[in-house]
């Protein structure tokens, strides 16, 4: 029975890590799509659409992370306040935790429905591009569900055992 949290730890650990190496890679495709876009330039070139595309991998890159920043102690915290709870910092972070996991379920929600109409109504980018928006769409709300995901895991982790999974290290200094 102790197998299955922790190899439910180690796939929702993958699945952020993951998410967060393809943020990484998203970020690596602005830089080639802003240096195709120089080499366009100076070759008189046309590369329709490239601010749209670098656009959708900015958004992607960012939502990707989310998830894995959150865990690795990268958000921005109240540290501050939940030192100044002193013995109550429990109930704090408890009622953080809610919060960050109502609205980011919120989030996620709307995030799917959003892709859910585009796909309806066959909705497509205003750009040269003409690119169906769902397709970017659908990594944004990904990026929306993990991050849900993750603080629903840091939530259930902190009632269970009144610690969060967020990294203790990437804390250092963060305390009071």
């Amino acid at each position: 029975m102790t197998h299955k949290p922790r190899a439910i730890r180690r796939v929702l650990d993958s699945l952020y890590t993951g998410a967060g190496i393809v943020a990484a890679l998203c970020l690596l495709m602005i830089l080639l799509i802003i240096v195709a876009q120089m080499i366009a330039r100076w070759t008189g070139t046309p590369f329709p659409g490239s601010s749209q595309y670098a656009g959708y991998f900015m958004a992607a890159s960012s939502f990707l992370a989310f998830a894995y920043a959150l865990n690795r102690g990268a958000h921005i915290r109240v540290s501050l306040f939940l030192g100044a709870l002193g013995r109550y910092r429990f109930w704090g972070e408890l009622w953080c935790m809610v919060i960050a996991s109502a609205t980011t379920s919120y989030l996620a929600f709307y995030a799917i429905r959003g892709v859910t109409l585009s796909l309806k109504f066959s909705d497509i980018s205003q750009g040269q591009d003409a690119t169906p928006l769902w397709i970017p769409q659908s990594v944004v709300a990904l990026g929306a569900v993990l991050l849900a995901v993750c603080f629903l895991d840091n939530l259930v982790t902190l009632i269970l055992t009144r610690n969060d999974n967020i990294s203790a290290e990437a804390l250092v200094g963060d305390e009071i």
